[in-house]
């Protein structure tokens, strides 16, 4: 780390329960880190950023901060009581934020602050808590799942914010798509012990196979099996990798066959073919079908055949008609014009983002098990305590009330009891909310072992990509694209759309050419050249970035080429560093030239 860290905490350590969370843990975060936290569910990611904010006292260690430091944190879960408005949350403390900055960042998030919190939803609630943080003006800014209940719009948004912030960030979050574009290292939090690596989200899993690997060497040295109860090595995290590899493929398969089906106008119908085979294996068919809420179109002449197996996708800014749609292809809302068709047989069942179906005074056994101790999985009889491992949770947790539970670990126990109950349509409204990485693993998994048809609604981009064979895009003017796909795919289809409208609008300067901006008498020829030439370079390094990046997230790299990942991970340093620097001149010379 060239320059000195902001806040550091040495031998840092906390007990929980009764037994020690973690112990000697040493963190420095520099000037203009940008650090990814990873960890699973219960490891302490949510504690360990309430130690560095200084929220809570630790058992042991050392906390440092340089004099001035601002450190503001983005909680997972804002606390709004006493709040009337989203404003007043927004200006409340005693270290609040200038209004007209709150609101400068509100304008750009488009939430209205007035809102009455009470009534307020969790995606609007998220803005009026990021508009209060990031008016804050941090020098470190925490973020405990940024992205939940964000639309696409929203993210996108954050990312270019948090692109151009001059101070540092750490991130927990379970979006890999918003880690691998802002993280330039990793701190992982595993087993009561800290790692830090200076490569971003995009080399972490191939980092962790390689701690693994070489842990499982040392015990084998050692003749003795290294316990790792609950975790990716005892799954096997080659043999796991390997297997998700397969599915992968599997997946892109059914993407190509869906495909084949589509009509050469690739927006209106999705396999309205007529043969039998087609016909039987259909469980949703929606005809022409429209919606409006008084005078605007929600969905405008909307054609789809649904079959069996198919995993469905949905994706738009929120407002856009996501919800709209899924309950008219469930059949929980009647179109204004057209048809929806179920088939008979259809079973559904749906996870919504409430989970309202765990109560705090129940126990894990009461939600799974109804108080006993087998649990009927689809038609198999399972002990509770077996089952509770295939779902990644220690069986000693069986009688262990929901209260005690993190997030995650309840959003993981939905899933345990939703996916053992007998069905053939699963519904997953934001099913990754407050999920880790392994759990999204899993639940990627068990979708693609499903044999019922899927529909999803989701902002996280990777998980989208890894699961759909089809996704809805909604624009908010009614239509509806179709997509043989997943959101890259449908991304593509956007950008291919707009591409005439963008070499038009390229064509116009030719015609009508807009002055050059003036050059300001405040900068040298030095200054100037710096301030014209340094955006284009920054772009070349975020290429650069993420073309290395994605060459270090291939597992089998550093087993078959130690040498180049070594070189690559030194050039990606390299290539952050300047990054850096050239955002950083860059930005200096902007507030002259404002100023």
């Amino acid at each position: 780390m060239a320059e000195p860290p902001i806040l550091s905490w040495e031998n840092l350590a906390l007990q929980q329960g009764g037994r020690w969370l973690f112990k000697d843990l040493d963190v420095h975060i520099g000037p203009r880190d940008r650090l990814a936290l990873i960890g699973r569910n219960g490891a302490g990611k949510t504690t360990l950023f309430r130690l560095i904010a200084g929220q809570i006292e630790a058992d042991r260690g050392t906390r440092s901060v340089q004099p001035g430091t601002r450190i503001v944190a983005l909680e997972q879960d804002p606390d709004f009581s006493g709040c009337a408005t989203l404003m007043d949350f927004a200006l409340s403390g005693d270290d609040a934020p200038a209004r007209y900055e709150v609101e400068a960042i509100a304008g750009q998030l488009g939430i209205a602050m007035d809102r009455p919190a009470a009534t307020a939803s969790g995606g609007e609630r998220r803005r009026a808590a990021l508009a209060r943080a990031l008016a804050m003006d941090p020098d470190l800014l925490l973020l405990d799942e940024p992205t939940n209940h964000l639309d696409l719009a929203a993210i996108d948004w954050l990312e270019s914010w948090l692109m151009r912030f001059k101070g540092a960030f750490v991130a927990i979050s379970h979006d890999r798509t918003f880690l691998k574009r802002l993280t330039s290292a990793t701190l992982w939090l595993d087993r009561g012990a800290l790692r830090r690596k200076e490569v971003g989200f995009g080399g972490y899993e191939a980092w962790e196979e390689q701690v693994y690997a070489e842990e499982a060497r040392a015990a084998d040295k050692l003749d003795a099996r290294l316990k790792l109860e609950a975790h990716w090595l005892e799954r096997g995290v080659t043999a796991r990798r390997k297997r998700n590899q397969g599915r992968l493929e599997a997946l892109y398969r059914m993407r190509a066959q869906r495909a084949s089906m589509l009509n050469p106008a690739g927006t209106a119908k999705l396999g309205l073919g007529h043969d039998d085979e087609v016909r039987t294996k259909s469980v949703i068919v929606a005809e022409n079908v429209s919606k409006r809420y008084g005078e605007r179109p929600i969905i405008k002449n909307f054609t789809l055949r649904i079959q069996r197996g198919d995993r469905i996708g949905v994706v738009g800014a929120n407002g856009a008609g996501k919800t709209t749609l899924l309950k008219l292809l469930t059949g929980e809302l009647a179109p204004d014009e057209g048809e929806v068709t179920l088939a008979k047989t259809l079973n559904g069942v749906m996870i919504d983002q409430q989970r309202s179906l765990l109560t705090p005074d129940k126990r894990v056994r009461d939600v799974l098990a109804e108080g006993g101790d087998w649990i009927d999985v689809r038609g198999v009889r399972k002990h509770v305590q077996g089952y509770l491992k295939e779902f990644l949770f220690d069986p000693a947790l069986v009688d262990t009330p929901i209260a005690a539970l993190s997030g995650g670990e309840r959003s993981r126990l939905l899933l345990a009891r939703e996916f053992a109950r007998r069905s053939n349509l699963l519904v997953l409204d934001e099913p990754t909310n407050d999920l880790d990485l392994e759990t999204l693993d899993l639940l990627q998994e068990v979708i693609a072992d499903y044999e019922g048809t899927v529909l999803i609604v989701s902002h996280d981009r990777d998980f989208l990509d890894r699961t759909v064979t089809v996704t809805l895009g909604l624009d908010g003017s009614g239509m509806v694209d179709v997509v043989a796909g997943g959101y890259a795919d449908w991304e593509a289809k956007r950008k291919e759309r707009h591409a005439p409208e963008r070499r038009e609008a390229a064509k116009a300067p030719a015609t009508a050419p807009a002055p050059p901006p003036p050059r300001s008498a405040k900068l040298t020829y030095k200054d100037q050249r710096d301030y014209d030439l340094l955006p284009a370079r920054i772009e070349e390094l975020d290429a650069e970035i993420a073309r290395d990046e994605a060459a270090l997230s291939d597992p089998q790299l550093y087993t078959r080429d130690p040498g180049g990942f070594a070189r690559l991970t030194a050039a990606l340093d390299r290539a952050r560093a300047e990054k850096a620097a050239a955002e950083e001149r860059w930005l200096e010379l902007a507030e002259r030239v404002e100023g």
